[in-house]
């Protein structure tokens, strides 16, 4: 929380000093704009303290606003990111991280029930683009070529949009009637949408339907395969397909009383919690690798634990023997690789799961002139996100990225500013960042102890035996709360402390957002508004320059 000085000085700024003290200077103050670490670490790319600041006065609708210019799908993001702005948050240091992932949900949820429209004023450009795949990638760039003008159409192999977003991620992390809201919002603005259209004819889209660009998103939906021995193999299954199996409408997946789930990333965690929902009286992880090395986010697998999932560390399944599977236990050694010991054990099992990643399917780019695609299926793009052929970008899980909904919504927007760019024969580039606002940047005296808002959650119970949603996010009242905690991170925010703190006179007032400016013939150079300034948006340079 801020606290404001309990002091301020009475001279008017304008008012005429009889000694000027400027020539006194060995340094000068100057006003920066620092970059905050949480905008910097947002793979979506947006400004997160410019929308927090309007969350914090209470305009929410102008919050969300701010935060549509760069993500269309608040109310998904605040649910499924993994939040790598709150990992970067310099609050940590003090407390709390902010929970801005909660916040971003209740705005999102905001514009739900308020039922605010996207304002964008574009000119028709009277360009055509195709988007091939209807994921969070794919969507994400309809929606900002759309504001840019451009006509959209998205054409998608299976019978809803969403992607990964729709059967890759459970209920209880992310309701279907959010996710269906937000597409629909996006559909709205006049983006055009074809179901179980399986695109096969890139050249095609281009010389007989006439589009002027063409962006493939298409998911990571190809589940890896292993080989096992297998004696007399039971049932063995794979993490996307018992996940897909979930949107199929018809009977859940059958996986029976106990369930060995066979990864360690946060698709294992998720069938493993299905499992579970299912009614698998015993359901476990067998990961080769310890808790330190998995490549899960931590909080899932004790979210998981915490609903009855058994985790079977440093161990790797070498046979299968109808219902019983036989595991080796491994040591990590000093490289951190997972090594065998020669011990054995054998665990019991109805269904074996394998959730040991995904690839996407590119044959469909395989015959097109100019496009080069990688041994493990990853298309080759340049900074632009353009393949070898002219017109062609692609994005999402087909490039080399992380991938998460977060960075699949960020390679839409920044593919959409390419595209863009491209059709206008100019050439997009990003502004300089400014140098990243640190922790010792900020002068914290200025701010109370206020520990992060914890989101209520589901009971055990119903989360082991259903599919309602696990957290239950924030109320009006601690999402105020929460987006106060913000720190502003090197950028003013007029809080008059300088002003207020000056023994010289010489910051004046520039009135409601526009900040202030020095008088540098009355500055002497002492420093005191730069250490005073709660967000770090002074610095001291020297006179010289």
């Amino acid at each position: 929380m801020r606290k404001q000085l309990p002091f301020a000085i009475t001279l008017d700024p304008g008012t005429s000093l009889a000694n000027q003290t400027g020539s006194w200077r060995t340094e000068r103050p100057l006003y920066v704009d620092r970059l905050p670490p949480c905008n910097n670490a947002c793979p979506a790319g947006e400004n997160i303290q410019k929308w927090l600041y309007h969350a914090e006065e209470g305009d929410y609708e102008r919050a969300w606003q701010v935060l549509m210019e760069d993500n269309p799908l608040p109310g998904v993001m605040g649910r499924v990111c993994y939040h790598p702005c709150e990992t970067e948050c310099n609050r940590a240091k003090m407390d709390e991280t902010v929970g801005i992932h909660a916040i971003e949900r209740f705005l999102g949820r905001q514009a739900w029930e308020q039922k605010w429209k996207v304002i964008f004023d574009a000119e028709p450009s009277g360009n055509r683009v195709l988007v091939i795949g209807a994921g969070p990638s794919g969507l994400s760039a309809a929606y900002h070529l759309t504001r840019l003008g451009h006509a959209v159409t998205i054409r998608e192999a299976g019978p809803a949009a969403g992607g990964m977003m729709r059967f890759g991620i459970p209920k209880y992390r992310l309701p279907r009637d959010v996710l269906d809201y937000e597409i629909q919002r996006i559909l709205d603005m006049g983006v055009e949408l074809e179901l179980n259209v399986k695109v096969g004819d890139i050249e095609g889209a281009f010389e007989k339907e006439g589009f002027d660009a063409v962006f493939v998103a298409v998911g990571a939906h190809l589940a890896k395969r292993i080989d096992i021995p297998a004696h007399a193999a039971g049932k063995i299954l794979d993490a996307v397909s018992v996940l897909r199996g979930m949107e199929a409408g018809g009977e859940p997946p059958q996986l029976g009383r106990r369930v060995i789930i066979y990864g360690g990333g946060n698709t294992a965690m998720d069938v493993a919690r299905t499992a579970k929902r299912l009614g698998a009286d015993e359901s476990m992880i067998v990961y080769r690798r310890s808790r330190t090395e998995m490549p899960a986010h931590d909080f899932e697998a004790t979210e998981a634990e915490e609903e009855g999932v058994i985790i079977h560390w440093l161990r790797t399944i070498k046979q299968i023997d109808e219902t019983m599977v036989t595991v080796e236990k491994m040591e990590i050694d000093a490289d951190g690789r997972p090594q065998p010991t020669g011990e054995f054990e054998t665990i019991e099992a109805d269904t074996l799961i394998l959730a040991l990643g995904q690839d996407v399917d590119t044959a469909f780019l395989e015959r097109v002139p100019g496009v080069d695609i990688a041994k493990d299926g990853v298309v080759q793009v340049d900074t632009r996100m353009m393949t070898g052929r002219t017109g062609l970008f692609a994005g999402g899980d087909m490039v080399l990225a992380e991938r998460t909904v977060t960075v699949a919504v960020g390679h839409g927007k920044k593919a959409a500013r390419n595209i863009d760019a491209w059709l206008r024969g100019e050439s997009f580039e990003n502004p300089e960042k400014h140098e990243l606002a640190g922790f010792d940047d900020l002068n914290t005296w200025y701010y109370d102890d206020a520990p992060q808002t914890v989101q209520s959650a589901l009971d055990i119970v119903r989360r082991q035996t259903g599919f309602e949603e696990v957290l239950k996010g924030l109320t009006e009242d601690n999402a105020l709360y929460e987006a106060r905690r913000c720190l502003s991170c090197g950028n003013c925010f007029e809080c008059d402390n300088c002003y207020g703190i000056c023994p010289d006179n010489a910051v004046i007032k520039l009135g409601p957002g526009d900040r202030f400016r020095f008088n540098y013939d009355y500055c002497k150079g002492c420093g005191m508004c730069a250490a005073e300034c709660p967000c770090g948006a002074i610095k001291m340079v020297a006179e010289n320059l």
